[in-house]
């Protein structure tokens, strides 16, 4: 049987609501309480890097049904336009990249003072336990086979996502 998706939007909005409501009939409220009402979550953005555009759509939508900013690349020269213009939280990188090929790309931005610390998982067709093992040696928090089980990709996003707050 299919697990269904949790739709938690109206939830959260009605929680919200009553707060807001509540905090008003208060007398005296904390202005850090009305600042953290009227501060709107942004999402943590994801970055997809892979130069097959079925799957960066696919990961795309997968992604932006759960919440996420999503932007993607088709390769490195595509990469360093976005990097500068958007803060990224998590990273999702394909291996057979034209010009410079995952592992490349990953071992830079590991090296980078601030790209170090994002979170990185790998989603590749290369099965070979030598790619699994230089995707971590590189850097990566994990290293997804394709085909990939959508639910075991989203389990592995929101737990580094998680982890990296």
């Amino acid at each position: 049987m299919a697990k269904r998706k949790i739709n938690t939007k109206k939830l959260i909005d009605k929680i919200e609501k009553v707060t807001r409501e509540r905090i008003a009939n208060n007398s005296v409220v904390s202005l850090e309480e009305f600042r953290s009402l009227k501060k709107k979550k942004e999402p943590q953005t994801i970055l997809i890097v892979d130069d097959d555009e079925t799957m960066r759509a696919a990961l795309k939508r997968i992604f932006e049904t759960d919440g996420y900013k999503v932007i993607t690349a088709s390769d490195g020269t595509q990469l360093s336009g976005v990097l500068d213009d958007n803060p990224i939280e998590l990273i999702i990188l394909d291996i057979g990249l034209p010009w410079i090929n995952g592992f490349e790309l990953a071992q830079m931005m590991k090296e980078h003072d601030d790209l170090k610390k994002i979170p990185l998982i790998f989603i590749s067709a290369r099965r070979a336990d030598t790619d699994v093992r230089r995707g971590f040696e590189v850097g990566a928090d994990d290293y997804i086979k394709k085909p990939f089980d959508v639910e075991q990709i989203r389990k592995t996003v929101s737990t580094l996502m998680r982890l990296a707050k």
